[in-house]
């Protein structure tokens, strides 16, 4: 049998209206300066960040609070270099990642920007691992996608060079994630549906990765089928709070799966893809989807086959039954279904594919030579080659 290992270093909180208890519970580490990083605009105008630092104001040990809220959508290595500059000036000592996946990615690398004696650009574009000096994190997310609470990644673009990448490593895994479903009850109908696609692009690449464990697997298969029930119900009712709760936590188990798995071709493709056009990683990802599920089947058709079945609740036979099905789920969320549909030139397509970069022999197609282009090209098209066969 072959050596699977696990790890799973934060502590976790999960459920609906919870996270004021949560953080009682944590209060010992709320020690010195608390820096929030954010978003801030949508989480100000619903009043969670003010609600948050009312909370934090009764933490015995914490002697000051102060607010970052300069992140981005798609977080940028300038922003991180902001918020770095702001916690060395005011002495953090601890941060907490407050919203989307770009708040809780930019706390990660602002984490271990603040007492390391490195640029941040060495852990970016060399890949160097954040050290021990890494500020302790508490993640608090306020969509249901990316998982970036239990995650050791940090997914960052150099907006200049247009370089989309990721700082990783064990120091940036959060000491604490709080996933309090209440905050995803006020996203808008597009974020809920791009962000609840990257949930079910991490159960799906997770799940055919070379690096998958049993375990991975798994929670793969419970995420694949709760975004395939409730994941729909959002798109008919945003109010569906079972729905965004159950959500929630295949978000949150992915983000192990994501430290443990990793993910495939689609989140590699996608980097350039966003680094270029500043596009939404969720919206990319629908767009690569289903041609990645055709150039995926030749390798791993019995895999394939079970993600559409765990999705769809309907057994799914071929290649192009799979991505018939695929390409429907992903309309009925109002998704793009092609890179076409997302107003990419296909003279891009080359200059992405120069640039994917990360570790693509995690998935089984990159042995196929030209698979990247491949992926891209078919992506780019409104009706991919595999269903017009």
């Amino acid at each position: 049998m072959s050596l699977y290992r696990i790890m799973i270093p934060t502590k976790v909180y999960f459920g609906r209206n919870i996270w004021r208890e949560a953080l009682k519970e944590q209060e010992s580490l709320l020690q010195g300066t608390v820096m929030i990083v954010t978003t801030g605009r949508s989480l100000r105008r619903f009043g969670y960040i003010d609600e948050l630092k009312e909370q934090l104001g009764q933490c015995s040990y914490i002697k000051k609070i102060i607010i970052f809220d300069g992140i981005s959508a798609n977080p940028k290595l300038s922003e991180v270099r902001e918020g770095i500059s702001l916690g060395k000036r005011e002495q953090a000592d601890m941060i907490i990642g407050f919203g989307g996946g770009s708040a809780m990615d930019g706390a990660k690398a602002i984490a271990a920007g603040i007492k390391s004696k490195e640029d941040i650009e060495v852990y970016f574009y060399q890949g160097k691992e954040p050290g021990e000096d890494t500020l302790p994190v508490i993640a608090i997310p306020t969509t249901a996608g990316t998982g970036s609470e239990l995650s050791k990644a940090a997914i960052l673009t150099d907006e200049v060079r247009k370089v989309k990448t990721g700082i990783r490593g064990n120091a940036l895994y959060p000491l604490t994630a709080i996933v309090d479903s209440c905050f995803t009850e006020t996203v808008p109908f597009r974020i809920t549906m791009e962000t609840g696609f990257d949930v079910l692009a991490h159960a799906a690449e997770s799940y055919i990765s070379r690096a998958a464990s049993p375990y991975t697997r798994v929670q793969s298969e419970t995420a694949i089928q709760i975004a395939g029930q409730y994941l729909p119900r959002l798109a008919e009712c945003l109010s569906d709070a079972e729905a965004r709760e159950k959500m929630s936590f295949a978000s949150m188990i992915m983000g192990i799966n994501l430290g443990n798995a990793s993910t495939c071709l689609p989140h590699r493709l996608q980097y350039p893809l966003g680094a270029h056009t500043d596009t939404s990683h969720g919206a990319g990802l629908a767009a690569l989807f289903t041609a990645w599920i055709c150039c995926e089947y030749k390798y791993a058709p019995e895999r394939v086959e079970r993600i559409l079945e765990l999705l769809t609740g309907e057994k799914k036979q071929g290649e192009a039954d799979c991505a018939e099905a695929m390409h429907q789920f992903i309309h009925s969320l109002k998704l793009p279904v092609s890179l076409r549909e997302m107003g990419i030139a296909k003279e891009q397509l080359l200059v992405f594919a120069k640039e994917v970069s990360g570790n693509i022999g995690n998935d089984p197609a990159s042995c196929e030579e030209g698979i990247i282009l491949k992926l891209y090209e078919t992506a780019w098209q409104e009706e991919t080659a595999c269903r017009r066969s």
